[in-house]
């Protein structure tokens, strides 16, 4: 593991091969098929020792800060209020919404009635990208373990010390052996887990490319299986917009630059009506050009390096691929002064993007915010709904009801109005290329149940 702020050794985790992923699958499997197994516990049982595996999370809350921040170059400041604790919110709310779960009873139309139940869909193979690596777990266990679902968890490789000190969390709680398993490894590793013929379900965070091999895998099984996958979201600023960035400034970051860039959901496209180009323009770079770039684990730092050099080279090719082709850039479009060493790239903000052009359309990854101009409403949904991700997106309005009305036609997973933020109580996922399936949401739960209908005379 190298630093990606100083390119130093951070460290080394062995990395598990077939027979370590057979060891978790069987543990797993043992776990929900016992007697008294996981699934079989009372739900309110269940819902206590998940509240213990919080507990043990927000004992090293700290730690799983440094260690994320560290590995992937998160800004602490970042780490601290997402990936130190989302799991334990994610996890006490799957807690309490789990225990309140019972089964429903509907009339028949041709007499009697039907009881209809849920139930664990089995053991669950969750595999975990490595920009937020905590909270994107917890999607997955979470709402899984409330259901009664045994998991192999496969972290990414870029990101597995903050994995060690989540396993150790689970071993200290009250989740019994066996439920939760942590395997770190590679692509192999991950694909022969999607494969095992012990597991009943996919849950995948990832690339849409590896997105698609898993999906054709789970399609032969017939396999069910919930992808979240990448985006290319459009940030559409309406043009009554306020555009002060002391008011706007904080979401507007969040929104477009959150992770370094590295962020699935961001809106990488900034669409800018004709009528206020110029100063959207103008709001886009100040705010980009203002960052504070530096070391992840600075409290101070807003854009910290990017998670490899092989991430950093992509992102470069991109930027260099994009600035002759008639674009204009603002911003960046270099490595930032002074840092000679670790893997960072300017803030970058490019001005008079066509929709068409490939910055426009592929998702990079980075710090790289394009700027797209439109006529009126209609034309913004237009472009906004001409890419193949439906991820995310946000619309930048002082009048709600327009916004609403503007997002409702964005054809995207989520949408934010004057913000964006996913909130655990609503579904959250892709359409087209972004991605099957929803997490997070009673809708995130139902994704690890089983529903059966009894008849009764």
């Amino acid at each position: 593991m190298i630093s990606p702020n100083d390119e130093r050794r951070l460290g080394a985790v062995a990395a598990g091969v077939e027979a370590d992923i057979d060891a978790a699958v069987g543990a797993a499997r043992a776990a929900f098929d016992a007697g008294d197994g996981w699934p079989n516990w009372p739900a309110d049982k269940r819902a206590a020792a998940m509240e213990s595996l919080a507990d043990a999370l927000d004992r090293r809350s700290k730690q799983l800060a440094q260690a994320v921040s560290a590995q992937n170059g998160m800004p602490i400041a970042i780490a601290g209020r997402l990936e130190a604790v989302f799991p334990s919110v994610l996890l006490r709310y799957y807690a309490q919404l789990g225990a309140e779960q019972s089964d429903t009873e509907r009339p028949g139309l041709l007499g009697g009635s039907t009881t209809i139940t849920r139930t664990p869909v089995g053991v669950a193979a969750a595999i975990v990208p490595w920009n937020f690596p905590q909270v994107l777990s917890a999607f997955k266990y979470a709402p899984g373990l409330a259901a009664g679902c045994t998991f192999v968890i496969k972290p990414a490789p870029e990101t597995v010390f903050d994995a060690g000190l989540f396993a150790e969390a689970v071993a200290e709680s009250d989740i019994p052996p066996g439920v939760i398993n942590v395997v770190p490894g590679g692509s192999r590793t991950g694909a022969y887990l999607v494969s095992h013929p012990g597991v009943d379900k996919v849950a995948f965070t990832g690339s849409t490319h590896v997105g698609r091999q898993i999906a054709r895998t789970c399609g032969e099984l017939l396999r069910p299986v919930t992808l979240e996958l990448g985006g290319k979201s459009a940030a559409i600023i309406l043009d009554d917009a306020d555009l002060d960035l002391g008011v706007v400034g904080e979401k507007l970051f969040a929104a477009t630059l959150l992770n370094n860039g590295q962020t699935c959901f961001i809106g990488t496209r900034i669409l800018a009506p004709r009528s206020r180009y110029t100063e959207v323009v103008d709001t886009v770079t100040a705010l980009a050009a203002s960052l504070t770039v530096g070391d992840s684990l600075d409290p101070a730092t807003q854009i910290g390096p990017l998670v490899s050099a092989r991430q950093r080279d992509r992102v470069e090719s991109a930027i260099a691929a994009a600035t002759p082709r008639g674009v204009r850039l603002t911003t960046g479009g270099t490595r930032p002064p002074g840092r000679d060493t670790g893997w960072f790239v300017a803030p970058t903000v490019f001005a008079d993007v066509d929709n068409d052009d490939v910055i426009a359309r592929e998702e990079i990854f980075g710090p790289v915010l394009t700027i797209i101009g439109y006529d009126d409403d209609d034309d913004a949904v237009r472009i906004a709904n001409a890419n193949a991700y439906g991820l995310g997106g946000s619309v930048w309005t002082t009048d709600p009801d327009r916004g609403l009305a503007v997002a409702r036609r964005v054809r995207s997973g989520t949408v934010g109005v004057n913000h964006y933020l996913p909130d655990p109580t609503a579904p959250f996922g892709g359409v087209k290329a972004s991605g099957l399936g929803r997490e997070l949401g009673p809708e995130g739960l139902a994704a690890y149940q089983e529903i059966k209908s009894i008849y009764r005379g």
